[in-house]
């Protein structure tokens, strides 16, 4: 429903109009000019509502996708992939963060298109309807304006015209009037005749301009509600249904968008399920195992220690004894066994309770028994007396040696693996280098002007001196290497011994709280008691004798609390050997003592001393 104009009676009345519905149906009154404002201007405003909508939503977008990108990276790992567990749980818990952050690229995605094939396109849109809806109106109203002009100046016309009616309507009954009087002169009435003509003239013309402008103004008229007005409507009309369609557009391009990602999000929800799908309990527990194995061997039997040997037995006695030896001597069978040192599995090894003491004998076996339990308990007390660095050791906290001997053999041995790897990878890349180089110093020697060959000199000795560097220290961590693997080959070859009285290896420690066990040290019989060694034990006061001597193959900084700092081919006493875990305590010719790395020196051992045994 438009409002019309009624032709016959040129009113504005409202009426239906189905056979024009194509077009704004033109009408008279002003107001509906008016009402078609309001409803253009309606228009645009709920478009930029929309628009608004829009833009608030991709706000959201955005906002959504910011959250979710700090929430993965709050909670990716920030330490390097090496370090990294290798667990299923924790890798698929990555792949999930990985597939989230795509996923929020994806609400990245959307707010971008939203922004550029929806707001953007609303706000360019919505900017050339207003410049065109004024552009429409501006020509209603120069339309209406020259519409009114012309009705004044045809009003005008009709004014004058029945002004000059008026006056020469007086002027004829002036001139009936004398002419009719006897009295009046003759050139009364000529006068009267003359002013008659002039004012019967002016009406004349007045009647013709009226005429005219009324004919003028009626033709604008026409016109202006069956030409201009129509097509300004047209042109209205045509404005508010783009209007609408271009709504319909945005409405379609908004739900685009969304399904546009839509395969991209299930990928990345399927990733997620199957990445909960790669969670392998029985995975992890191999890691775990893997990652902790130590390579230690478990704790052997303890040994059968039978102090009932120098007992006695009579015939009247109706127990079963042990059969005794004839010169009086205990089987060296059945020697005290040591295990003062052995790692335990879950601790430290339960206590025992004390053995009971066997009564005396006055026989020349009991005093050769009684000899060897005091040299039993001086070894115990040597014994004690050297670990004491290494109980300091243990308050202080082991230091991390180089050769990585404070780890246990089998986590020993990987990671020196994995240094001598990277080692390995930075010497190819350092040979590499070094090959470019003399590329590069051939291309010079052979074209000078692309530049001085020797100016590559220093370069090139600086890479063969990294190279001469790594080499030294891949050839020294797979010294460590072999060695490592060396004693867990001999610890692989030993079998636990069913005989109830072969004594145990004893364990040791290092000089740092480390376990360690070298078949070298199993079977040594205890020292024999020196009469003035006893009081020696206990004067802490005094330094350890010197039970040897050895030279440094390299030098050492001695960097770590309780080490020592040697330079290559120095002299040094050794006051303590090396009981397997690689370090080896010597003292300087000025008294300062310390350890070095069994392997950074040459040992040559005292005769007098347990062995003449040589370390390189």
């Amino acid at each position: 429903m438009y409002p019309v104009l009624d032709k016959q009676s040129n009113v504005g009345v409202l009426a239906l109009t189905p056979q024009c519905p194509s077009v704004f149906p033109h009408f008279l009154l002003q107001d509906q000019f008016e009402n078609l404002d309001k409803h253009t201007q309606w228009g645009i405003d709920f478009l930029e509502r929309y628009a608004k909508f829009v833009k608030e939503r991709l706000e959201i977008e955005q906002t959504y996708a910011k959250q979710l990108r700090n929430l993965v990276k709050k909670y990716c790992p920030k330490r390097s992939k090496d370090e990294e567990p290798r667990f299923t749980s924790c890798l698929s818990f990555y792949s999930i963060l990985n597939e989230l952050n795509d996923y929020a690229g994806q609400r990245e995605v959307v707010a971008e298109e939203m922004g550029h094939r929806v707001y953007g396109e609303l706000m360019r849109y919505s900017q050339d309807l207003k410049a065109e809806r004024k552009h429409h109106l501006q020509e209603g109203r120069k339309a209406q304006q020259y519409l009114d002009q012309c009705w004044k100046q045809m009003d005008n016309s009709k004014k004058r015209f029945e002004r000059e009616c008026r006056e020469a309507e007086k002027s004829q009954i002036v001139f009936e009037k004398l002419d009719n009087d006897i009295n009046a002169t003759k050139s009364e009435v000529e006068k009267a005749k003359s002013q008659l003509y002039l004012r019967t003239h002016m009406a004349d013309e007045s009647k013709n301009e009226y005429a005219a402008q009324l004919q003028n103004f009626n033709g604008e008229q026409w016109k202006h509600f069956n030409v201009a007005i129509p097509q300004i409507f047209k042109n209205l009309q045509d404005m508010d249904e783009r209007r609408t369609v271009k709504l319909g557009e945005t409405y379609r391009s908004f739900a685009e968008v969304e399904r546009k990602v839509i395969p991209i999000i299930s990928k990345c929800l399927e990733g997620m399920v199957t990445a909960a799908k790669n969670v392998d309990e029985r995975r992890d527990s191999a890691l775990v195992v893997e990652s902790f194995k130590s390579g230690f061997e478990p704790p052997g039997d303890f040994p059968f220690e039978d102090f009932s040997q120098n007992i006695q037995r009579t015939g009247s006695d109706g127990t079963i004894g042990t059969p005794k030896n004839d010169t009086g001597k205990p089987d060296p069978k059945h020697t005290i066994g040591k295990a003062k040192n052995k790692l335990w599995l879950f601790g430290k090894k339960p206590k025992l309770p004390p053995p009971i003491p066997p009564p005396p004998l006055p026989s020349f076996a009991s005093a050769h028994f009684q000899v060897e339990r005091i040299a039993h308990c001086l070894n115990e007390i040597r014994t004690v007396k050297s670990k004491i660095p290494s109980f300091r050791g243990l308050k202080r906290g082991a230091p991390n040696l180089e050769d990585l001997s404070h780890l246990p053999p089998e986590q020993r041995r990987k990671k020196l693996q994995q240094r001598i790897d990277e080692l390995s990878r930075e010497l190819q890349k350092e040979m590499d280098q070094r090959d470019a180089l003399n590329k590069m110093k051939d291309v010079y020697e052979k074209n000078p002007q692309m530049g001085d060959p020797s100016s590559l000199q220093p370069k090139i000795s600086e890479t063969i001196c990294n190279m001469e560097k790594l080499r030294s220290e891949i050839h020294k961590n797979e010294t460590w290497l072999s060695e490592v693997e060396g004693k867990q080959g001999s610890r692989g070859d030993r079998r636990p011994s069913g005989d109830v009285n072969h004594h145990a290896p004893h364990g040791r420690e290092s000089p740092e709280g480390s376990y360690t066990d070298d078949p070298s040290q199993e079977h040594r019989s205890p020292p024999q008691p020196d009469p003035h060694e006893f009081d020696d034990e206990f004067e802490d006061d005094d330094p350890l004798p010197a039970i040897g001597h050895c030279k440094a193959l390299y030098s050492f900084d001695g960097s770590n609390e309780g080490t020592l700092v040697m330079k290559e081919d120095e002299m040094l006493y050794v006051i303590e050997e090396d009981k397997g875990d690689g370090w080896t305590r010597v003292r300087k010719q000025g008294g300062e003592e310390g350890y070095v790395p069994t392997s950074y020196v040459e040992i040559t051992m005292e005769k007098h001393s347990k062995g003449a045994v040589t370390y390189i």
